[in-house]
């Protein structure tokens, strides 16, 4: 299925919980000086404009993203410096933001000489603007299958491997593919760094990805909750993430920056986080 569009969810509470931990973990990752290989197993089009008719249809941004800035001031971890540092470059000024950066663009962002970045996309207007958008900087782009295409480049050429898994999980079956992927995936490069996002929704579903992730030999599963307090009456209630081989005290600083987030003043989430799978 091909008809799912980000533009409408850009920025949105789970962009911001996905794109903190992506930024966290690569910060903690470059504290070692060896290569890192980046993975992006669904893409997007890498920039979106938050006054287009998609992002002001839904408006997610504004109770997202656009709440982060405004309590920009307030925040107290410092590990939030990365992702203010990134917003700001894509926007001008100090008002609301116009632009926001989707998952490639926070990758690249931080990418160095020894690292590499290839990016997934199926979608075909996605991806032609993914490929437009890669041309000027270090980024393969694959317009493929991200799942079977990620197993098909492990393991990496670089010492060290970051991949982000987060379809949008419009077709049911997707929550047993990610966690099947997931198990193969880590037979071939078991001290890979995995981030697999996932909804979670009313349905339950989301359920079925931990308990199928549960039944795989991947060991040492972080998982990272937000949910909001004020959820809808369908549909998606909060956003989650499995975190494979997280750095050595990744947990708390997670922690940290959601707790910055939590009140009704910003995000107005809870946050929750436990060892899915220990070691």
């Amino acid at each position: 299925m091909l008809s799912y569009l980000h533009a409408f969810h850009a920025g949105n509470f789970a962009d911001v919980q996905k794109h903190a931990a992506l930024t966290l973990a690569l910060a903690m990752m470059q504290a070692k000086k060896s290569g890192i290989a980046g993975f992006d197993t669904h893409a997007g089009s890498a920039i979106y404009d938050l006054r287009s008719e998609k992002a002001r249809k839904t408006g997610e941004a504004d109770s997202g993203i656009q709440k982060l800035w405004k309590a920009r001031e307030q925040l107290r971890s410092e590990d939030w410096r990365p992702v203010l540092d990134v917003m700001a470059q894509f926007n001008a000024g100090s008002g609301e933001l116009t632009v926001y950066p989707g998952s490639p663009a926070w990758f690249r962002h931080f990418l160095r000489a020894e690292d590499g970045l290839t990016l997934f996309e199926l979608h075909p207007a996605e991806g032609e603007q993914l490929a437009d958008w890669a041309s000027a900087g270090r980024a393969r782009v694959l317009r493929q299958d991200g799942l079977a295409g990620l197993l098909r480049q492990l393991p990496p050429k670089q010492p060290r491997l970051l991949a982000l898994i987060d379809p949008s999980y419009e077709i049911k079956s997707d929550y047993r593919d990610v966690a099947e992927t997931m198990g193969k995936a880590w037979q071939k490069c078991r001290h890979g760094v995995y981030l697999v996002w996932y909804p979670v929704l009313t349905s339950g579903l989301h359920e079925q990805l931990k308990d199928a992730v549960r039944a795989t030999a991947v060991r040492k599963v972080l998982c990272s909750e937000v949910h909001l307090r004020t959820p809808p009456e369908r549909g998606m209630t909060g956003s989650g993430l499995l975190v494979i081989n997280p750095p050595w005290g990744f947990d708390t600083r997670l922690s940290a920056m959601m707790n910055d987030i939590a009140g009704p003043d910003a995000l107005n989430l809870s946050h929750g986080v436990e060892w899915l799978v220990s070691e």
